[in-house]
């Protein structure tokens, strides 16, 4: 059994697509299509089950895919031991991550482990924490750094960083050192999309002090965390943000930063895998270094 075959072949299942595998291993869809015929003629088994434009697994696919990445996992293991220096090993690792840490947490991590594995390449794309946590959940991505956790039993989270949320206005408001959460409710105010991270900490620290949502004087509903800095920058409202992405424009007196009194709750950002799926020995690697590469 070609080990190529298999490792295109998890490819189409993590997909669910001929067409995004073939993008992945960078190949054309012809050739990954032979890949999958080879294989399904070499077992006498159908693999796939073409429904619609998704390709989904039969019983067999599913059981082979496990036995691909156990054999994968294996095939890095003894390259690994066989090889004088481990800065040889090759790989992707396929990364999904809420907002703040794509902008400032991401890279810096990348870099670190690049300096160890300078053959490794990362896959990186960017939702909302929510859509981290089912990504990590269903398979299609590796790993997630994300600002919030949601709990489920294959689900295991490592704490990164810890930091606070902060208050930003424009250059135009002052106020004088800390502020009440009254005193917020007296602005526009523009909010994260319900699924980030930060915006189910806002609304558990509004519920503990007895303040519905509906008193924030809520003008936009932003998906992403720079243009919500923008729109705060430009006067059309306040928010409440990460204090590591407000703290570069504050220092540089784009705009003005304040803690919130009362709002003590400790926020961490996670670095999330799921503990079903086999991981790459790369991301082990990754997953096992992942607090010392911030």
């Amino acid at each position: 059994m070609d080990l190529h075959q298999l490792y295109v072949f998890t490819k189409v299942v993590e997909h669910k697509s001929f067409s995004k595998a073939a993008e992945d291993v960078f190949l054309s869809q012809s050739t990954v299509s032979s890949h999958i015929q080879a294989l399904e003629k070499l077992l006498g088994l159908r693999l796939f089950d073409r429904v619609g434009r998704e390709s989904i697994l039969t019983p067999h696919g599913e059981r082979l895919y496990q036995w691909a990445l156990q054999l994968l996992l294996l095939k890095d293991q003894a390259l690994l031991d066989l090889k004088q220096g481990m800065t040889e090993l090759r790989g992707t690792i396929r990364v999904e991550t809420s907002s703040v840490p794509g902008q400032f947490m991401i890279p810096k991590m990348v870099k670190h482990f690049r300096e160890q594995y300078p053959e490794v390449m990362f896959h990186i794309s960017q939702s909302s924490s929510r859509q981290v946590a089912e990504k990590v959940l269903n398979g299609s991505v590796d790993i997630g750094i994300l600002g919030e956790k949601y709990v489920d039993d294959k689900l295991c989270y490592i704490p990164l960083i810890k930091e606070k949320l902060v208050l930003i206005t424009s250059n135009q408001i002052e106020l004088s050192g800390s502020v009440n959460l009254e005193d917020i409710l007296k602005y526009p105010f523009v909010m994260r999309n319900s699924d980030s991270g930060t915006n189910a900490i806002l609304e558990r620290f509004l519920k503990k002090n007895n303040i519905t949502k509906d008193k924030l004087n809520i003008i936009s509903y932003i998906e992403d965390g720079q243009s919500l800095i923008q729109f705060v920058m430009q006067d059309v409202g306040i928010s409440i943000v990460s204090e590591i992405a407000a703290r570069g424009y504050a220092a540089k007196n784009m705009l003005k930063m304040y803690d919130i009194n009362r709002f003590d709750d400790d926020r961490y950002f996670y670095l999330v895998y799921n503990i079903n799926k086999t991981q790459s020995l790369l991301s082990t690697l990754f997953i096992d270094s992942a607090s010392d590469l911030i």
